[in-house]
């Protein structure tokens, strides 16, 4: 392969198609054909030379010139963070953005709050990588009273998953209602620290994911990002890991 060579997953995420973790799932499904053949995982190939399609649809390289796009979305339950047509609650169908973007990590079908979409491929593993650390903020509401030892718990970490999560923030507000800082993003892990604490979420809403909040954006509506959020929010990426790993949600 030559120097301007690219693996297959970076191209689609460069193209602003999908995120590259979003094009692994394609590859592997077998939906991606490059120059008419079925792709596989890691395979490089070489922008401008190789035909690139996705379910008969002809990817084609983003132009230089063109800008990026950075969107907060406050997504409402009943809507699926997946890029997946096929299914009718897909959150880009819900959108109807009129370019092509996809969105950063997952937010449970269940919950509802802040969301982050864009076709910037370069950020979104320095989001979501697990090492980095980055925090996300929740408002979190139980079936039944709280204790100080519900609360000590949760900030000390909870064992679940086969691992203790990490050290957390918890505000309370009100005997059922409490604000929760996470660094990490295991499968549901509010959801499931909460069930292995005897306790039901009967509400859960993220407000803020590093430096944008969620703010008194309206229920089901999207807003672009300011300059000045994109500019923080890549500061605070700025020596962040890229390189995949675990899936967040």
């Amino acid at each position: 392969m030559t120097e301007e060579s690219m693996r297959l997953n970076r191209f689609l995420s460069d193209a602003g198609f999908c995120s590259r973790r979003e094009g692994d799932r394609l590859i592997e499904a077998g939906r991606v054909r490059v120059n008419g053949q079925v792709a596989i995982l890691g395979q490089k190939i070489q922008p401008g030379q190789d035909e690139i399609q996705v379910d008969g649809q002809l990817v084609l390289a983003r132009s230089p010139e063109e800008e990026y796009v950075y969107l907060a979305l406050n997504k409402p339950q009943g809507i699926t963070c997946t890029s997946d047509h096929r299914r009718r609650d897909n959150i880009i169908d819900y959108l109807n953005y009129p370019k092509r973007v996809f969105h950063i990590g997952r937010l449970d079908r269940d919950s509802e709050g802040l969301i982050l979409l864009t076709d910037d491929g370069s950020i979104v593993n320095k989001i979501l990588r697990a090492q980095n650390r980055h925090e996300k903020e929740y408002l979190v509401e139980l079936d039944k009273d709280y204790d100080q030892d519900f609360v000590r718990q949760m900030q000390q970490g909870v064992h679940i998953l086969g691992q203790t999560t990490l050290p957390t923030k918890v505000k309370p507000l009100s005997s059922r209602c409490f604000r929760l800082v996470l660094r990490q993003g295991l499968n549901r892990q509010i959801r499931r620290m909460c069930e292995a604490l005897g306790y039901q979420v009967v509400y859960l809403q993220r407000r803020r994911i590093m430096n944008i909040d969620l703010g008194n954006l309206a229920l089901g509506h999207y807003r672009e990002l300011t300059p000045k959020e994109v500019r923080d929010l890549k500061s605070l990426l700025k020596d962040s890991q890229s390189d995949p790993g675990p899936p967040r949600y």
